[in-house]
């Protein structure tokens, strides 16, 4: 069985990670999914989350929004609507989005509407947590 397996991360604009890997935590509607190669096979959603990727001992982090990872014994695929590491993220700009966000749902607006700006609001907030928590990109995995 191989140690290690291949991450893709894929968002609308680009491919955001890919990599061979030791291990990937994903940030399920269910909780955190641990992954490592060898992984019964399986296809999920994921929520607006932390992700954490283990390689050579050390932990990238990124934060990543609403989607979907499929997870075979070699591969894991993540297909979401963003996907950014810790130090890509611009914590004003993520701040500002949030205002923006809340400020649009005190507006009368239609359901369709709602959905729209509270998954932007979800994506900013994880923004938000995810450079707070992890103001340094690569932290040696303990």
């Amino acid at each position: 069985m191989a140690s290690t397996l291949k991450l893709e991360i894929v968002t609308p604009e680009a491919v955001a990670y890919s990599e061979p890997v030791d291990m990937v935590v994903l940030p399920g509607a269910a909780g955190e999914l641990g992954v490592l190669a060898g992984h019964e096979p399986l296809m999920t959603t994921i929520v607006p989350g932390e992700l954490r990727v283990i390689r050579g001992g050390e932990e990238t982090v990124m934060a990543v929004g609403t989607g979907f990872a499929e997870v075979t014994g070699e591969t894991v695929r993540v297909l979401a609507d963003m996907a950014l590491r810790a130090d890509q993220i611009d914590e004003a700009a993520a701040i500002e989005a949030r205002k923006r966000a809340e400020q649009r749902l005190a507006e009368k607006l239609s359901d369709e509407e709602i959905a729209i700006v509270e998954a932007s609001l979800q994506k900013a907030l994880v923004q938000i947590e995810v450079k707070r928590r992890h103001r340094g990109q690569h932290v040696a995995h303990k």
